[in-house]
This record gives C-alpha cells, structure tokens and sequence, in this order.
C-alpha cells in the first residue's frame, strides 16, 4: 500500500500494533517506567510503546512520579500561561445518527436552529463584551442553502465585528469533514486552527455508534487533516471523544494519528483534545458511557500527552467541573475554554439544555475564571499574535522546540491579559492582574523583560493588539 492509499484509508491506525503495545507495556518493570518518565522530562517525547507501559501504571508511587513529570514538562514549555477561547454555536443542524450526541438527525427532543448572520454577529459582541478574542466556531453536520457559503459566511461574520479596542482576532473552526478543495476555501477565509475529533478510532465501536449520515464513513473523516494539511492550513487540532472505547486504545491510537502527520507532512497537530462524554438531551448512551472514564485515568490521560507531546497544546473544555479543571491545568493543559454555551444563541438569549450538544460542568463567568487563574499563579492569555505572524505549523513547532517561542508568547500573554484587565476587568480584578503582572516580568530574563515592559507601556497608553 503506497503512502497515498494509507492517507486515503486511515490504514495508519493499526489495532494490531496497539494491541500488541499495550500488551508489552502491561509487562514494564518500574525501573522501565522510571526511565521513561527521565526521558520524557528532557522534552524528547515518548513512544508509542513507552505510552503503553506508562498507561499501565496502577502503583500509587509511580502515578505520583507521572503527575509530577507532566508538572515538569508543562512548566518548562508553557511556563505559567493558560490561553482562553470561547465555543461558538452557530447551529445544531445535522445529518448523522450519532448515539451519544444531542444533535443527532432522529432526536425530536431538540430544539433546532441555525443563527442567521445578525444572531450570529449579536452572539460575537456578547463575546466581546466579556473580553473574549478568541472562539472555536462549531456547527452541525448539516448546513442551510449550499456547500459551505453558511460556514465561511459565518466566519466572516465574526471577523467583522469590532467593539471599542474589542474584537475576535483568531477563528477557529471545527465543522464537518472536507475536501481540499473545501479546505482551501477555509484557509482563504483566514481560520486559525481546524478542528475535528475522530470520537472512536475504534473501527468497530466506530460503526456501532455511527448509524446513519455522512459520518459512518470511518475513512473519509479519519483522512480530513490529511486533506486540510494538503490544502494548506498547516494548524490542525484532533481529538478523541473518551467513553466510547478503552482510552488506552484511543490514546495510542491518537499517537499513530499524530506520527502519521508527522511523516506525512513534518509536523503534527497543533492542538489536542480529549472530551469526555457528558449526558445529553434525548441521549441514553451519553448518560450510561459505553467505557466511561474515571477522573483517575483522566488524569492519566492528560499526563502522559503532555510528555508524549511536549510541544503541542492540550484543550480542556468546559464539560468537566472546575474542581477538575484546576487539577488538569497543572498536570498539561494549555488552553481552556471560558464561559462556554454549547447550543445556538446562548450567549445572548439563555443557556438552553434542550438545544445544546452536552451537558456542561463549570458554568463560572469569564471574570471567575480569571480570578481563579490568578490565584493559581497563572496568566490568562488571550493572545493570537503566531497567526497573524505566520508562526503556525511547522514554524512554530521549529520555534517552540528549542524554547525560542517563549520570547514571543509570554510577553504577548501579558499584553492581552493586561488589554482584558484594562478593558473588561473589575477594579478588584484589576489590581491583583497588574500585581500578578508586574511579579511575572520582575522574574524574566532581561531579553523577555524588556520585550515584555514596552508592550505593557503600549497597551497602557492605550493601544491594542500589541504583541511580537
């Protein structure tokens, strides 16, 4: 089979070679583990294997010793930043028969709707009234009038939206799967990342849970980054929906995913995500998960992402609760979203449970949550700045691994942080930001500092956008 065919048929994910992975690491002594974990800690990643024998690790010691090499690993990379987004809802529309999901094509519970061009500009405004710069656009399987004009309609409409200093500067989509020629037409219409989750790798769970639509077709949505890379966006984020099949299998099978980018095209996916499955409205199977995951293997999950991938961010989303989501931050999360709505319109009419895709699990404001970041010690970032510098793909990945992208993110991170605290932020909050900010620079190296304290002085004499 030629690399062609493999990049048409998903013959990348192999079962036989996870299986027999998962096998092996069963048998890994803990001195086998513990050098995994010493090599993870230098920044080199870990391999298919060695992501097996760490998933099989049930000894408290050793789990203690994962947590806190993932602790490592998210420091040096990320220092002590956490970038916040928003999803956009602009339709619950869809085609497929998917049996853990609200919007699924037979659910007559569902209030349907696709927001018109005004509903969706009004939602953006509610967005940037609460500081927010950027979203994840999500949309159905199934969209009004023809092709994709909906969608890129849709993005056009979020970019125009301009309020004071406010805006959304980084669209990032995640809709159904493409053809390249598709893709392109996305990539002209300026998004960021494109996302999409696999939900299963498992072909044959895959086939349980698909019954109807466009998405039975294993193949074609397993191969869309493939075609989303071949049409240039070069900024791609994955994910699996974990519940469906055993996560080790999903994790290992996300890494074959990954490696197979990588081969193919010289870099990987810049985002990761690992939703769990959460009750939805008309759903059995999303309340009654069919290989629920606990919050210990969560942790797990998380922990060892972040040291087989370093360098490419981890999205935690809104589904699961802040208790959690504090937890999760430390042991590798990089991105989260804040003050998520997950059905159309909920931003500027009302949380709706009987139009949203999943039940979600951290209902606090954009403010509590920057509150509480602070008071982890992190800085929201609402940064955008690689972008629209042209540091995405490749360019990144040859910046970030020899750590040269932290010149570029944290100063960026505290100048949007600062714009948000100026613009949007609470006195109270507003003073313990600045604080926070003024610590976070007094520790930089002179070079960050520097960089850092001119594009604090820009953004207080009342510019925005600043960044490098």
């Amino acid at each position: 089979m030629t690399d062609s065919d493999v990049a048409q048929t998903g013959a990348f994910i192999r079962d036989d070679e996870i299986a027999q992975a998962l096998a092996d690491g069963a048998q890994a002594e803990p001195a086998r583990v513990r050098d995994i974990l010493a090599k993870a800690r230098e920044l080199k990643g870990v391999s298919l294997e060695e992501a097996a024998a760490l998933s099989t690790i049930s000894d408290p010691e050793l789990c203690r010793e994962l947590f806190e090499s993932a602790r490592v690993v998210k420091e040096r990379i990320y220092g002590s930043r956490i970038v916040l987004f928003a999803p956009l809802y602009i339709s619950n529309l869809c085609n497929n028969e998917c049996l853990y999901c609200a919007f699924r094509a037979s659910n007559r519970e569902l209030e349907r709707r696709a927001l018109s061009r005004a509903e969706i500009i009004r939602e953006v405004e509610a967005l940037v009234d609460q500081g927010h710069k950027r979203v994840l656009m999500v949309a159905g399987e199934r969209y009004p009038g023809e092709g994709i004009d909906y969608v890129l309609d849709s993005i056009d409409a979020i970019y125009s939206v301009k309020r004071g200093g406010g805006e959304i500067r980084r669209v990032n989509v995640n809709v159904a799967p493409l053809s390249v020629e598709q893709f392109r037409e996305l990539k002209a219409a300026r998004i960021g990342t494109f996302q999409l989750f696999q939900e299963t790798y498992d072909r044959k769970v895959y086939a349980e849970v698909h019954r109807g639509g466009p998405k039975r077709n294993y193949d074609f949505r397993v191969t869309a980054m493939d075609r989303a890379m071949a049409a240039g966006i070069d900024d791609v984020g994955i994910g699996a929906l974990f519940g469906l099949a055993d996560w080790r299998f999903e994790l290992l099978a996300m890494m074959q995913h990954i490696h197979h980018l990588e081969a193919r095209f010289g870099v990987g996916p810049h985002t990761i995500s690992m939703p769990r499955i959460e009750p939805a409205c008309g759903s059995q199977m999303a309340s009654s998960p069919p290989n629920a995951v606990g919050d210990d293997d969560f942790r797990k999950i998380v922990a060892i992402l972040r040291l087989a991938v370093p360098y490419t961010g981890l999205i935690l989303s809104t589904r699961e609760s802040a208790e959690l989501r504090r937890e999760l931050i430390e042991l590798g999360v990089s991105q989260i979203s804040a003050m998520s709505r997950v059905n159309p319109g909920g931003y500027t009419e009302r949380e709706d449970e009987q139009a949203a895709q999943f039940h979600i699990g951290d209902h606090r404001s954009m403010e509590e949550i920057v509150v509480d970041l602070m008071a982890m010690g992190h800085i929201p970032s609402f940064c955008t700045g690689c972008y629209r510098m042209g540091r995405t793909g490749q360019d990144f990945m040859d910046l970030a691994r020899p750590g040269d992208i932290q010149r570029h993110c944290d100063p960026n991170g505290l100048s949007t942080f600062l714009e948000y605290l100026v613009d949007y932020a609470s006195p109270q909050t507003r003073a313990r930001g600045e604080q926070l900010i003024a610590e976070k620079i007094a520790a930089m190296d002179p070079l960050r500092r520097s960089i850092s304290q001119a594009l604090i002085n820009r953004v207080n004499a009342g510019e925005r956008d600043a960044y490098v």
